[in-house]
């Protein structure tokens, strides 16, 4: 298919509007719109450009998806939203070009519109449960909340029309947090507006979490994310960087001597996963996190102006197929690789990553090879990656997640030659702020253990995100931020 301008894609989005202006749809009508095509950059440039692949809706483009929703009264997308966003309603306002009021709307619920509309897993969250998407047979076909929501947040912030929540009558209590991803600045801004004190302490010398060292800068834009964050700091919240938990003070020290009285750990999932097979210490072997924190927080891809040391890779293997294993590979292309394979030891049906990323992966030219799983690294007499070795695989009966399981096929393993393999397989809890802080318990995968409330086993301390859930989303966090801060916020009122 041809790739499409976004002048192209603009005229068709004023042709279906001048078809509905004025008119007074029904649901027919509605299903009849055809859905809009999200504008992005064309392929073979974007894959050595850092710059945002996807480029919005235009405002025309927004009104006329806005237009294809049926205002369900049983609003079955609010149920398939972790923060429970009033999505019927700010699409409504879409529609009639209310834009502000649209953001408006999403933002008493949800406080990262502009990340959330970029990076959530939509498709299988609000737009899953859509009505238009069910009567298609397909969520793909659904209508385009996530691309609204990115609209109408990017809208308000280009027209400088952000206006800053209400804030409380100052409490006088201190609200300690620890972590400054999606979990944490959600607390941060919901113990803000209650009046209390937040103080977000952070082990990096940046705010934001996996959004600013995990999510590539061509998916989203680090400037959107400090934006977030400086509007947490005029909202009076405090960042402490560098402050690692559990050796720069213990959690107990800040309780007890810094006198804080409330603490929600979101510490996250940042220990990675490896294969533990043959050749995986040799030189050119990178877990997704090292690879992409070097890359995306300290900005190696920038080598005119960042000391950062990047692996110089012609041919990259990826192993893993999640949104983490796509953005490492879209990466590699951008930091100079030639090649780059993408080795999944199940097929296309079964990969968790999103449509829409595993699209542009393969627009750039990442190259799939389903139904192979690495079992041993290969090195030359310098130590260095020269190949993978992989064992071909056939998929059995489903799996308890209802995925079909892989087989290996005997006698079936062949070479990849390369020079630089990445394993995204996930990442587990890093396990510091557990062994430093007594009674904090956790579960057998290391995952701090809490209640509904989100309080865990210590007193006065709440936690959430990947450090309880395991490696989830952007959204599933800030939903486990907001039930953390309404408890923290209905503990200080006592």
């Amino acid at each position: 298919m041809a790739h499409k301008t976004i002048e192209e894609l603009d005229l068709i989005a004023k042709k279906e509007l001048e078809k509905i202006q004025g008119k007074e749809l029904t649901n027919k009508d509605r299903m009849a719109i055809p859905q809009m095509e999200m504008p992005s950059r064309e392929p073979k440039e974007r894959s050595r450009q850092m710059s945002e692949v996807a480029l919005g809706y235009t405002e025309a483009q927004a009104v006329v998806e806005a237009s294809r929703c049926l205002q369900c009264k049983n609003m079955p997308c609010i149920a398939g939203c972790p923060v429970g966003v009033k999505i019927p309603q700010f699409i409504a306002k879409i529609a009639e070009k209310d834009f502000k009021g649209a953001v408006d709307t999403i933002k008493e619920t949800s406080l990262l519109p502009a990340i959330c509309g970029r990076v959530c897993p939509q498709e299988k969250q609000c737009q899953g449960q859509c009505t238009v998407g069910k009567v298609f047979k397909s969520a793909e076909k659904a209508v385009s909340i996530g691309r609204l929501e990115r609209f109408v947040a990017d809208w308000e912030r280009e027209n400088n029309k952000v206006t800053m929540p209400e804030i409380a009558k100052k409490t006088g209590k201190k609200v300690a947090v620890i972590g400054a991803g999606p979990a944490g600045l959600t607390v941060a801004a919901d113990c803000a507006r209650a009046g209390h004190q937040v103080t977000v302490f952070e082990a990096f010398h940046k705010a934001g979490g996996v959004m600013m060292y995990g999510i590539p800068e061509f998916r989203l834009p680090k400037a959107i994310v400090q934006n977030e964050i400086d509007n947490l700091k005029k909202m009076g919240v405090e960042f402490d960087f560098n402050f690692l938990v559990g050796r720069t003070n213990t959690l107990d020290q800040l309780l007890e001597e810094k006198n804080f009285d409330a603490a929600f750990v979101g510490t996250g999932a940042g220990l990675p996963k490896f294969m533990k097979i043959p050749g995986e210490n040799l030189i050119g072997v990178f877990s997704a996190n090292e690879y992409l924190t070097r890359a995306n927080l300290m900005k190696g891809y920038d080598k005119e102006h960042a000391a950062t040391p990047i692996y110089d890779a012609k041919h990259v293997v990826v192993c893993g197929a999640g949104n983490v294993a796509m953005d490492a590979a879209r990466m590699a292309f951008r930091l100079g690789a030639e090649e780059v394979d993408i080795v999944y030891r199940r097929t296309r049906a079964e990969m968790p990553a999103r449509l829409e990323e595993i699209a542009h992966a393969e627009e750039e030219g990442v190259n799939f090879r389903f139904l192979e799983n690495p079992v041993e690294v290969l090195g030359n007499e310098e130590g260095k990656v020269c190949g993978v070795k992989v064992l071909s695989y056939e998929l059995g009966e489903p799996d308890a997640s209802g995925r079909r399981s892989p087989v290996p096929i005997p006698g079936s393993e062949h070479e990849i030659p390369c020079d630089a393999m990445i394993v995204a397989l996930g990442n587990g809890s890093n396990p510091l702020l557990v062994k430093t802080t007594p009674g904090l318990n956790q579960d057998s995968k290391g995952h701090i253990s809490v209640d509904e409330k989100q309080l865990t086993s210590k007193a006065k301390v709440w936690a959430g995100g990947d450090i309880v859930l395991g490696a989830a989303t952007v959204i599933l966090a800030m939903g486990e931020g907001r039930k953390a801060a309404s408890a923290i916020n209905e503990y200080l009122a006592k």
